[in-house]
């Protein structure tokens, strides 16, 4: 089984910066993408920003140049740095790693368990 453990969420003032990170474990032979979701109060599921495993990045337009995802493949680790935070990121962010448990499976898509990301004063 593939867990993924995120860690970083928490209440900022706006103008602020957090970080958060995914460390993907268990039983994995590759990883693909790994990205980062969001989902505020009565919206949709968003796309934060994903990278490949070459470093490849893709951000949602919104928010390109606040924020930054990076990975560290041996420790199988995708990160998010969060600046200038606005209340509208307030939101519960969600992990997604592409995977695969053995060479011969196909790579599956993987979530975490979310972690809240409050902007206010």
């Amino acid at each position: 089984q593939v867990q993924l453990v995120e860690s970083g969420g928490g209440l900022v003032q706006p103008g602020g910066s957090l970080g958060l990170s995914c460390a993907a474990q268990g039983s994995i032979f590759s990883i693909d993408a790994m990205g980062w979701y969001r989902q505020a109060p009565g919206k949709q599921r968003e796309l934060v920003a994903a990278i490949t495993p070459a470093g490849s990045t893709n951000y949602a337009d919104s928010l390109k140049g606040r924020f930054t995802i990076s990975r560290d493949n041996n420790k199988k680790t995708v990160y998010l740095q969060m600046n200038s935070l606005k209340p509208e990121d307030t939101a519960v962010y969600y992990c997604n790693v592409r995977a695969r448990r053995v060479s011969s499976l196909p790579y599956l898509t993987y979530w975490g368990q979310g972690t809240q990301v409050t902007v206010s004063s």
